[in-house]
Parts: structure tokens; sequence; C-alpha cells
């Protein structure tokens, strides 16, 4: 039975199966999310963007905030560890059509992690919960939609306050949590521990949904009955497979089959995604950026095929061979 999700978060997810794509660096930009979205996602999730740096206007981290107005199960995640910045950059995100702010504790990055004190963003969040709990009542009053937040278990195995930390968030008005079942020492490492989410969903009213390791149906719904959650979330499952997060919602919730493309129809996607990119970036980042997601879809093809498409200059180049290499694929797959 489909889980119910409380107000306002079911009207921002449109009464979509609780399938939700993750943030993920570098990755999960605009055109990768509206091809997510095409196929049937229950909400799709910006790059996580530093606030003080979006507040700043630096282009970077504009292109990650871009949404597509008019796209309705959008949303924004900012990371930061001051209040002002968080505020400001919630409120812009909203401006620019974000349905929903996501604030980032979760993250495991270095680079993110690693400053002293108050410094610290992503996971290290967890590490002080006051603080957390000041940055989380900063977003939420300075907008009108519906924020959520996204963690993980803890800092380590010594420190497990996901709980403790959905608590909190759920008095300052945060509207849904995402726990990933990791964490922050162990980065990405291991197994996902889904059975340990259910500590949270026990404590909070407002929905949970899982995260880690989720790639299909049936990691789906092991994952749903360990950790009781509202909903699950997929990242790295969805690389190359856009259409992964439409095939869960499908065999978990009952929701339309997505069409499946093979063949001609997967080479005119490609093809139509990689001109996104050059179109989204520009000529010379689009190219290199688009080197990780062609080399998800081709994953299987020739070796020496996939070699020129990644290693081409030319976009002219790259679209006369993707029909060769979905074509090897489909070879080696039979």
């Amino acid at each position: 039975m489909r889980p119910t999700l409380t107000d306002p978060i079911l009207t921002h997810l449109m009464q979509a199966p609780p399938v939700l794509l993750a943030p993920m660096a570098g990755i999960t930009d605009l055109p990768f999310r509206s091809l997510v979205a095409q196929f049937g996602a229950g909400l799709v999730v910006s790059e996580m963007i530093a606030c003080r740096e979006m507040v700043q206007a630096k282009p970077s981290a504009r292109e990650k905030a871009e949404l597509g107005f008019g796209a309705a199960a959008t949303a924004v995640q900012i990371a930061g560890c001051e209040a002002y910045w968080m505020a400001e950059a919630a409120r812009m995100a909203e401006a620019g059509g974000a349905r929903i702010i996501d604030i980032n504790m979760g993250c495991p990055a270095k680079k993110v992690t690693r400053a002293a004190g108050s410094g610290a963003a992503g996971s290290a969040l967890m590490r002080d919960p006051d603080h957390a709990r000041t940055l989380i009542e900063a977003v939420v009053r300075a907008v009108s939609v519906p924020v959520t937040l996204k963690m993980r278990l803890g800092w380590d195995d010594a420190t497990h306050n996901a709980a403790l930390l959905a608590q909190m968030a759920e008095e300052a008005g945060v509207a849904m949590v995402t726990i990933h079942g990791r964490t922050r020492c162990q980065f990405y490492k291991g197994s996902a521990d889904w059975a340990a989410i259910a500590a949270v969903k026990a404590v909070v009213r407002i929905p949970v949904i899982a995260n880690g390791d989720i790639t299909g149906p049936d990691s789906a719904r092991r994952a749903l009955a360990s950790s009781k959650a509202d909903g699950v979330m997929i990242g790295r499952g969805a690389q190359g497979r856009p259409w992964a997060l439409a095939e869960v919602a499908h065999a978990v919730y009952g929701a339309p089959a997505p069409p499946v493309p093979q063949g001609g129809a997967l080479a005119d996607m490609i093809g139509t995604h990689y001109e996104a990119m050059l179109s989204f970036y520009g000529a010379d980042l689009g190219l290199r950026v688009a080197r990780k997601h062609l080399g998800w879809y081709l994953e299987r093809s020739g070796a020496g095929l996939r070699r020129s498409i990644l290693t081409a200059g030319d976009p002219a180049i790259v679209l006369r061979l993707i029909p060769d290499a979905v074509d090897s694929c489909e070879r080696m797959a039979a």
C-alpha cells in the first residue's frame, strides 16, 4: 500500500510515488534532472549549492540552481554553515522557481566538512546539533515553500544521532527528512544500513525517505521493509539509467511502466541529452561534463568505440558514433 505523505509536501510532489532523485555533485544538473523527470520521478533535487557563492552571484553556483520555470517537482539543495547566507540563498532559490528547499547535512566530502567549529558544513553539522538547528530555523523562516533535510546516520558509528536531529528539524518546521544509511566516516564504503533508518522513522511524524544502495525495484523493496520509510531516494542507480526511478515507481507503487528506450530510441535519447548539455554549459565545458554521462550510457560498448566517443572534441563526431556504440552495447548484452 502506498504511504501517505503529509501536506504541504504531498501537494508539491503532486501525489507522485515517493521515488526521489538524489542530489549528486556534477551530475544532477538541469539537463539530467529534466530527463529523469520526463520518465517519471516524485522529486528531482539539484546539485548541492554553496549558499554564499550563490548569493554572491558566482556563475557555477547559479548554474547548479537553474531549475527551468514551470517544472513542478523540483528542489534546490543548499549547503552552508552560516544562517544569514543560508537564508538568503533559500530566498533566491524560491524566487527562481524552487518548489522545495533541501538542506544538506549529509555531504561527506572533506572540502565541505574539514573546517573547524561553526565553519564546517555538510555532514559535519551532525556533530553540532544546536548549530544545525539554528541553520534549519533560519531557512524555514526565510521561505514559504516546504523545507526538507538530507543527512546521514551520524558522523561515525559512535554517534548515530540522526533521530535526534530529525526531531529537532521537525520541531523547527522541516517537512521531510532523507537519511543516507551510512555515517560520514563510512563515505560510500560498505553497505547502507537501512534498518538503522527505522530509528528515525519511529520518532517523527513527518515523512522519512531512505537513501543509499537503492538501485532498482528489489533493493527499493528491501530498503522500505528494513527502514519503515515512506519512500526512497535513488542516486548512483540512475547514472546511465534515467528511467530507473520510474521503474521503481512502477514496480513498487503501481505507477505506469516507463518506456525504456532501446536501439534507435536509446541512441536518440542519448544524443538529445548530449546536445542539451552542450546548450546548457556551452560547447567547451559541455564536452567535458558530457563525458561522464556518455561513459555510463555506453559502458558496455566496445572499448575502442567508447574511447573514440569520450575523447572526441567535435560534437558532430560524437553524435555520429552514438548509434554504433548503442548497437555495440546491445550486442554485448545479448
